[in-house]
């Protein structure tokens, strides 16, 4: 990834045999590679371009977007036909509990992201949301560092609402961050308050970065819990 600055010093260190092939967020490659130019993505190998816009990818988010990028860069390497490769990026179905979408009830996503029990893994979930939080997360903190989210969180989250049996941790690291933080011990209270604090166009997402066996058998079981609390609205 062109945008790694890890990456591209180790390319500097060393003899690399391999063609190179980058891929950006930003408007241009240098010569073959991938990029983003007016909200699509471009795919140029050998001076053959495929374009497809990020609208219609199916996984979305900046990580997503990276990965798109390599799959579409290594399918056209291999002779994969540009239709196949866009029919791969558009139709391809994200795994349970991963940034999975549930519903859309009374104007709110509800999206579950049980499978995230760490803070990188929210980091990324966050970085994905484009509207409003409800933040559902908690559960058995592992000694967690929240201040990689401080800014995250302060731009996209407008309530946390906590789950699990000890959230003093959570609580504290954003208590100088959102104004509003509620304590719950089940999914459907948590959901149900998630619900009561949302407004048409925000996003309830569950994203613990903590793990689950406090009040669940395991992430699988939180996730369907939150399905379960979803669909009873």
């Amino acid at each position: 990834c062109q945008d790694d600055p890890v990456i591209m010093e180790r390319i500097k260190e060393g003899r690399i045999t391999p063609r190179k092939i980058p891929f950006t967020l930003s408007s241009k490659a240098d010569g073959e590679g991938a990029y983003i130019k007016d909200d699509n993505i471009i795919i140029n190998i050998q001076s053959n371009t495929q374009q497809m816009t990020l609208e219609s990818l199916a996984l979305q988010g900046k990580h997503n977007i990276y990965n798109s990028m390599a799959a579409g860069i290594s399918g056209r390497i291999l002779d994969i036909t540009k239709q196949h490769i866009q029919d791969s990026l558009t139709d391809f179905q994200n795994i349970e509990h991963r940034l999975e979408h549930i519903a859309v009830i009374q104007g709110i996503e509800f999206i579950n992201d049980s499978k995230a029990t760490n803070v990188n893994a929210v980091w990324y979930a966050l970085e994905n949301m484009q509207n409003d939080v409800i933040w559902i997360a908690g559960g058995i903190d592992k000694g967690n560092d929240y201040s990689i989210l401080l800014d995250l969180v302060k731009d996209r989250v407008k309530a946390i609402v906590c789950l699990g049996k000890d959230n003093k941790h959570l609580q504290e690291a954003f208590s100088g961050t959102v104004e509003t933080i509620i304590e719950t011990r089940s999914m459907d209270v948590a959901v149900q308050t998630a619900l009561y604090l949302g407004s048409k166009g925000d996003t309830i997402l569950l994203s613990p970065a903590c793990a689950s066996f406090d009040l669940f058998e395991n992430f699988e079981d939180r996730g369907n819990q939150f399905k379960e609390s979803v669909n009873k609205l």
